[in-house]
């Protein structure tokens, strides 16, 4: 099902010769109409990808006819060369689907630093093309794979209309806006303006919560496009809903495919004195090396939450500060609470709940165990 769920959408996912291996490479999302109102978020990072520069310049006009997304070349750092090698892309795209680049977005992920193999890539847009199809879903979200072990797709219905979506992401999964390449596509009315609002808050509260190693890419993008098909104007809060829905499904998928991770973990910070200040604490937790090798080894360390709590400028007085893992206060007002020896941290999912006692307000930051197996996949990665 995947982006192609939404009716007015077709996709293909093809093996171009990018990537060495001979696996699919190269995929190509197209958008039949009638609409074509898009919205896009994109890294933080002030190092910037080719295609992250390219297609943001496309989303100020609000519409997207095509999206071509290639894994094994980030086109990243790769100068005015890697730019235009971008717009070729895009430039082929709409020859070939016989529209204009302009509405062309870009997507790349893989080796920075590194131009992409055109005389591969350009041919193998001929050949996406020509597979296009309304099965091409699944296809679609294999082929922009790097390290990724599992293809990431979700989809869900409102009311007379679908929205679905894929992602990809393994590591360098850290808050930037975006923090992967995804795209989410639908077939319900809306503007572009509308789909902008909406992604926004969606990603603010499922991707930007996603937190697996602290590493920020330089291609981090999500887009959301609007083929309007089913004709339904859809009620914008439940239409919200459904994005987020597929977002956070798509975040979780993330999550637990990260690299090298054993363990799933949530923070869930409470009693903060506003959303900021939870989301600050849970982050700062999430980052925390000590901590995440402590889960690793199944150790319910609760002072290294503390110690990463209070590198945080968030309100809260440290004698009052309380911490469960797994459902066990093992601290309370800021010292030993129950015995330690209670929590199982036998299950792959592991809960962090940090008690502020400042406040009503709340968040959850997801991040995942730094184990052997990250380090080795990570030292060997451009080799």
């Amino acid at each position: 099902m995947s982006v192609t769920a939404p009716l007015g959408f077709r996709a293909a996912g093809i093996a171009a010769g990018i990537k060495a291996g001979g696996s699919r490479d190269l995929a190509l999302v197209v958008n039949d109409g009638p609409n074509r109102a898009a919205a896009g978020v994109f890294t933080a990072n002030r190092v910037k990808a080719a295609p992250v520069l390219w297609s943001q310049q496309v989303l100020r006009g609000g519409r997207l006819r095509a999206v071509v997304l290639n894994s094994g070349g980030a086109n990243a750092c790769t100068g005015p060369e890697g730019f235009q090698d971008t717009h070729a892309t895009a430039e082929k795209v709409a020859e070939v689907i016989e529209d204009s680049a302009g509405e062309i977005a870009v997507c790349s992920t893989g080796l920075i630093g590194e131009r992409l193999p055109m005389d591969d890539l350009l041919p193998g847009v001929e050949v996406a093309a020509a597979q296009l199809s309304r099965d091409g879903g699944l296809a679609a979200a294999d082929a922009i794979r790097t390290t990724d072990t599992v293809s990431k797709i979700s989809f869900k219905r409102g009311e007379g209309y679908m929205v679905g979506g894929m992602a990809k992401g393994a590591g360098m999964l850290a808050p930037g806006l975006a923090t992967m390449l995804s795209v989410i596509t639908t077939d319900a009315d809306l503007t572009a303006e509308e789909l902008d609002a909406v992604l926004r808050r969606a990603t603010a509260q499922t991707f930007e919560r996603l937190d697996t190693d602290g590493c920020m890419s330089t291609n981090d993008t999500v887009l959301l496009m609007s083929s309007g098909a089913s004709g339904i104007k859809p009620d914008i809060a439940e239409f919200e809903q459904k994005v987020t829905e597929v977002c956070a499904d798509l975040a979780r998928q993330l999550l637990v495919d990260a690299e090298g991770a054993s363990k799933a973990i949530a923070i869930e910070v409470v009693g903060a004195a506003s959303e900021d200040d939870a989301v600050k604490v849970g982050r700062s937790v999430a980052r925390s090396n000590l901590l995440k090798c402590a889960i690793h080894g199944e150790d319910p360390n609760w002072g290294r939450v503390l110690s990463a709590v209070g590198t945080t400028d968030a309100e809260f007085e440290p004698d009052r500060l309380n911490v469960a893992i797994n459902g066990i206060w093992i601290c309370r007002a800021g010292a030993v609470g129950d015995d330690r020896d209670k929590v199982d941290m036998r299950p792959r999912d592991v809960t962090i709940t940090v008690d502020l006692s400042a406040g009503p307000h709340t968040a959850t930051v997801h991040t995942t165990d730094l184990t052997a197996d990250y380090v080795h996949e990570n030292s060997a990665y451009s080799s």
